[in-house]
């Protein structure tokens, strides 16, 4: 099965108030031409669980987000999210705030259907607190107290991978897939952009069979985007663009600034980004 589509495609399946899944983590390996396309439309009240970076703070700040369920919300060289930190500041949108291990566990109890997850991740902190929602559990074993962490179900999931073939297996070259396969697994519908459609037999040419961390059991589509996780990184095919995310950082205290940034980078077709920032096709 031919699963190749475009971001276009891919926001067209998408509706008001969805819960969407982003992988990759902070300003890493992020699926920005999807963001950016769904920030070119209509769409909006979205809740987005994330390990957040510009994607959270550029949906936040254009309007589309509801909600944020996320382990937290970073640049990463740049340590808070600044559109982000503008939203919940001016409380625009509702928050779930989650140690990062309880976020993993969500996402892998709605992989396994099941309604929530034992942890021991959030207990003796504030979580509890700021999420009144959340439950425990005793352990009909030994009695231990533990989080009873529910399962974060997920309309849809959007990826980046570094390569994929047309069937929906993607590939991973950089030291880390973060938790990409558990968004497509805890999802309904699965959209893996990456940066190169290859045939299926030329994966094992860019690198092992452990770098094959996504099959086609948990995709429905495939976005063939150069640079499409620019301006996060994609390692090894590119660093991060510190000077874009620098310019970016800096309009979170001007809306005309915003407004300028998302003029040059945002409200234009992905072949013309890709003329803008400076590389070939």
């Amino acid at each position: 099965m031919d699963k190749r589509m475009t971001e276009a495609d891919v926001v067209g399946e998408l509706r008001d108030g969805m819960t969407i899944g982003i992988g990759g983590w902070g300003s890493r390996r992020k699926p920005m031409s999807i963001v950016r396309e769904i920030l070119r439309s209509d769409l909006r009240d979205l809740t987005i669980v994330a390990y957040g970076g510009p994607d959270v703070g550029m949906l936040c700040t254009a309007g589309k987000v509801r909600k944020a369920v996320y382990g937290f919300v970073s640049l990463d060289s740049i340590p808070l999210e600044p559109h982000f930190r503008a939203a919940r500041e001016q409380g625009t949108i509702q928050a779930m705030e989650l140690d990062e291990g309880m976020l993993q566990w969500g996402l892998r109890a709605a992989a396994m259907r099941v309604s929530f997850l034992p942890c021991r991740a959030g207990l003796g902190s504030a979580i509890m607190e700021v999420n009144p929602e959340l439950r425990t559990v005793e352990s009909p074993y030994d009695g231990q107290v533990l989080v009873a962490m529910p399962a974060l179900a997920l309309d849809v999931a959007i990826i980046h991978a570094n390569r994929a073939d047309s069937r929906g297996n993607g590939q991973y070259l950089g030291p880390d897939w973060y938790f990409d396969d558990l968004f497509c697994m805890a999802a309904k519908r699965r959209f893996m952009s990456c940066e190169r459609v290859v045939d299926t037999e030329e994966f094992l040419k860019e690198g092992s069979e452990q770098t094959l961390k996504i099959n086609r059991m948990m995709t429905d589509g495939v976005i063939e985007a150069p640079y499409g996780a620019h301006f996060t990184h994609c390692i090894p095919d590119y660093e991060r663009d510190e000077a874009v995310q620098r310019e970016y950082a800096a309009t979170a205290k001007d809306p005309d600034a915003w407004k300028a940034f998302r003029a040059k980078y945002v409200d234009l077709p992905e072949s013309d980004y890709r003329r803008v920032i400076g590389v070939s096709e």
